[in-house]
């Protein structure tokens, strides 16, 4: 059964019953309808009749960013910018992971949630390390994730950091029945929280469990706030959405076009991020020199995060 909506209360009538009076009841019951589709009734009218991302004017965006950028100041204190760089031209990410210096340190973990604002309390993970056995090798059934040894690397064990793969072919965007996640053309899936209907059907598809999902209200103290965040990625996000890596698409869509925050903090050099399409790129020369393979490529999903083994 489908539950019925709330009926908004109409506003007292002017003399002629329609004009301002007509327009604030519709304004009451959009914002009504909104507060029942989000179950939050902190959804403004504007934000629940804001077009898709992709078919807003640039005027429109404009006008959106300053709203965000305002209410962020306002919330934590602190000039927050919203950027909206779109993808580079000839340039697709690509990301390497080599098992064979990884230790599981888990300080790229950390690194990602105060780069990209994740709540602290409870504190949202985009990132996920497996301890495996060596004998096993990568063995899903004997992974575990919530290793806590004294000292890492632990003996006889590697370790497997799984997050989202910036699929070719992902199919999280194919459930999403309302269109607010799609793949960039620089090879980035990005999720627009202001469209996210909070359904977690992406969830249900994702099988590398890379999304997740805000239940209550995240919590992000004002010194915790990073606050060079992009409208695609790393801006704070409300309840009830989903959110998920974006290779730190703030950076490395920048002008300074840095690493992840990942990659920089890894102290072995096990990460390696860069354009697909360079042949000159560390990415590239990972890809033609050593043994690589893609997690779950039976699935065909067609990640462009791969795994290898360096040594």
């Amino acid at each position: 059964m489908t539950e019925q909506l709330p009926m908004p209360t109409p506003p007292p009538s002017d003399e002629s019953g329609c004009g301002t009076s007509r327009r604030a009841f519709l304004g009451t019951a959009v914002a009504t309808v909104a507060t029942a589709l989000t179950g939050c009734g902190k959804l403004s009218k504007e934000e629940f009749l804001q077009h898709h991302f992709k078919e807003l004017s640039k005027d429109e965006v404009a006008t959106i960013i300053a709203r965000l950028e305002a209410e962020y100041k306002e919330k934590y204190h602190k000039t927050v910018k919203v950027g909206t760089e779109g993808p580079i031209p000839g340039v697709i990410f690509g990301y390497g992971l080599d098992l064979s210096r990884c230790i599981g340190c888990r300080r790229c973990v950390h690194a990602c949630v105060k780069e990209n604002n994740q709540s602290r309390s409870p504190e949202i993970q985009w990132i996920r390390v497996l301890q495996m056995d060596k004998e096993d090798g990568v063995n899903l059934e004997h992974a575990e994730q919530y290793y806590n040894p004294a000292e890492v690397p632990q003996e006889g064990h590697f370790y497997m950091p799984v997050q989202c793969q910036q699929c070719k072919k992902p199919p999280c965007i194919k459930v999403c029945p309302v269109g607010a996640t799609w793949k960039e053309k620089d090879g980035i899936v990005v999720v627009d929280y202001n469209w996210c209907i909070g359904c977690r059907y992406c969830m249900a598809a994702c099988p590398y469990g890379a999304r997740h999902f805000n239940w209550g209200e995240p919590h992000l103290d004002a010194a915790d706030v990073n606050p060079d965040t992009h409208y695609l990625g790393n801006r704070p996000r409300p309840k009830g959405v989903v959110e998920k890596c974006t290779f730190c698409i703030q950076r490395t869509r920048g002008k300074e076009q840095r690493y992840t925050a990942c990659v920089e903090i890894c102290p072995t050099g096990s990460r390696k991020f860069g354009n697909l399409l360079d042949p000159k790129s560390e990415i590239r020369q990972v890809l033609e020199t050593k043994r690589v393979f893609k997690f779950k490529e039976d699935l065909n999903t067609q990640p462009t995060f791969f795994y290898f083994y360096g040594v």
